[in-house]
């Protein structure tokens, strides 16, 4: 009996956390292809930068807004959702293995499979589940990952028309093992990332559920509701999203630049990063800083930012939605 309520919860989690994720990746897929661009251009990202540099080459996108006319204006609006289906053959497991991986942790720490339980965990088991969550959801998904960051951050003419051909072409130039270009710093970067994001969730959950218990208390209300409502969660997402890439964005530059390095890119889009160009992950900050200065580690920071925020909200929403629904059904 015990075994089938776990494999119950597994399926609602697996179930919520795909479509959940499925659902965040498609709505903010036009910020990920901006931010994509911004972080795999060698050329500056702003026109001041041009200017106090004294550069007289030309860069691609100078800013969001201009990005996004530009790639409006050359590929149409179905260039913001370039490499989508990568995207979501990477969201959907991801997210799928890290709410399942996420559930089992807490449970494993909370002595009980109910969620209402998870809540009181302390903020460092939310924060060390999260992070180990986020390690397993990346491996898992990666290579989908690096074709999404292939197809996004191509414009016109495409150098790879499908997934297949990037893959095939993968394959034949990288070998295998180029299927996880860059795996060392997303996996240093999802610690964190995955950490701060769902521990701060959990915090800020926490707070909340506190701060309505005290508001039912001042007004001695009895038929209150002292739960955390749809908008609240979705403010707690956006806290936790937002958060959590202002502190990890720029080991995610170094991920993109590790994904594309070496492959074809259109002349007017730049310089293409060479093959081999950063011997590891540490050499690749090095390096980005020596050539682009600080700020070319904050690359794509703007729709970066403006993306986490409501990709966190929608899937924290969307999964905890989702999941109720399903376990109401079920049961």
């Amino acid at each position: 009996m015990e075994d089938s309520g776990q494999l119950k919860r597994a399926v609602i989690d697996t179930t919520a956390g795909a479509i959940a994720g499925g659902i965040s990746r498609t709505v903010t897929s036009p910020l990920d292809v901006i931010k994509i661009r911004f972080q795999v251009q060698l050329e500056p990202t702003t026109s001041w930068a041009l200017i106090r540099r004294n550069l007289s080459g030309p860069s691609k996108y100078t800013g969001m807004v201009q990005a996004t006319k530009d790639i409006f204006r050359d590929e149409g609006l179905p260039g913001f959702w370039r490499g989508n289906v990568p995207a979501l053959l990477m969201v959907m497991p991801y997210t799928a293995i890290q709410f399942t991986v996420l559930h089992k942790l807490k449970t494993f720490a909370a002595g009980s499979s109910k969620s209402e339980d998870h809540i009181n965990l302390s903020p460092y088991l939310s924060y060390i589940s999260g992070a180990l969550a986020g390690c397993a959801a990346t491996v898992g998904s990666y290579p989908f990952d690096l074709l999404r960051t292939i197809l996004a951050s191509q414009g016109e003419p495409k150098v790879y028309p499908t997934m297949s051909s990037a893959f095939l072409d993968i394959i034949r130039t990288r070998g295998a093992r180029g299927l996880y270009a860059g795996l060392s710093p997303t996996l240093v970067e999802i610690v964190p990332y995955a950490g701060l994001q769902f521990g701060t969730y959990d915090t800020f959950k926490r707070w909340t559920l506190a701060w309505n218990r005290s508001q039912l208390s001042k007004t001695n209300s009895i038929n209150g509701d002292d739960g955390v409502s749809s908008f609240q969660l979705f403010l707690c997402g956006l806290a936790a999203g937002t958060c959590a890439k202002l502190v990890c964005h720029p080991l995610d530059v170094v991920k993109k630049r590790f994904q594309i390095e070496g492959l074809q890119r259109h002349p007017r889009y730049g310089a293409r990063v060479e093959h081999r160009a950063y011997r590891n992950m540490f050499d690749a900050l090095r390096r980005i800083t020596q050539s682009e200065g600080l700020a070319g580690l904050y690359k794509g920071i703007v729709p970066s930012t403006v993306k986490a925020a409501p990709a966190g909200a929608v899937t924290f929403v969307a999964y905890e939605y989702i999941s109720d629904w399903l376990e109401s059904i079920w049961t």
